[in-house]
């Protein structure tokens, strides 16, 4: 387990989840803290709020994302699939060597906008492979892992469950719960994901549920951490709230707000 030297003082972390592409204010976001938390998805594929951003709509323009995102937003998946097929196939065999390099472009500016020291895991929509060649010395990668920092021990599990959406870094119900099982007790329970909790999976913007774990509330209910932190869901029902001694809390959906997310001890 790494550690950060806690001394006698106040330790300050700041907290950020859904980046999405947002380089300029990450750069910042370490500003006065300890060290800076992410719980993942740096890459910006499409922004439901400006749909001419991302690596969609530089591929294909923003008349066809508006089309992509009002399909998804109506939940009318197969059609949507069915149009970015259509779409992807007039790239054809070039797909695959597109979508990276407009990866590697986002991550090369996401992951030089970290402070030292950052601890980060994966969001659903990462490329958990190429994180190894963008991550610095004073950036610690943590999935199914735990760090401490300050005297206080945190749990990282990274990714997201299997959706109709498809994106990149979704995993079974198995191997994540694996991963919960693998932290254990901590103080701190940090993941891309919210426990499965109608108030917290809900975006009320995409009006929609979002998936969640039931592993993770499990975990909270039976070891009880101070803290279960997560972001994921952009817009939620609720961003916070209490579960048995737990204080969940969504951490915002940083690509929008711009402002990290702060814990003090």
């Amino acid at each position: 387990m790494a550690s950060t030297p806690a001394g006698n003082r106040t330790t300050r972390v700041h907290v950020v989840s859904d980046v999405h592409g947002n380089a300029r204010d990450l750069a910042r976001a370490g500003e006065g803290a300890d060290a800076l938390i992410c719980l993942g998805d740096l890459v910006l594929f499409l922004d439901y709020a400006d749909h001419s951003r991302g690596i969609f709509p530089d591929l294909f323009g923003r008349e066809n994302a508006d089309r992509i995102v009002e399909l998804r937003t109506a939940r009318r998946f197969e059609e949507a699939r069915e149009f970015g097929a259509r779409l992807w196939a007039g790239i054809g065999a070039d797909r695959a060597t597109a979508i990276e390099k407009a990866v590697r472009r986002q991550y090369a500016e996401m992951f030089a906008a970290f402070p030292t020291p950052t601890y980060a895991t994966y969001g659903n929509v990462d490329m958990p492979p190429l994180w190894p060649e963008y991550a610095g010395p004073g950036t610690t990668v943590l999935d199914g892992e735990r760090v401490e920092i300050g005297g206080r021990v945190f749990g990282f599990v990274g990714g997201g469950l299997r959706t109709p959406m498809r994106t990149p870094y979704e995993i079974s119900d198995e191997e994540y719960a694996a991963k919960i099982e693998a932290v254990g007790e901590v103080d701190v329970l940090c993941t891309h994901i919210p426990p499965e909790v109608p108030e917290l999976v809900y975006d009320t913007v995409a009006r929609r549920f979002e998936r969640g774990s039931a592993a993770l509330l499990a975990a909270i209910r039976r070891t009880r951490p101070r803290y279960a932190l997560f972001g994921h869901v952009h817009q939620p029902l609720v961003r916070r709230m209490r579960i048995g001694a737990t204080e969940c809390v969504n951490v915002g959906h940083f690509a929008g707000s711009g402002e990290p997310w702060v814990l003090e001890w």
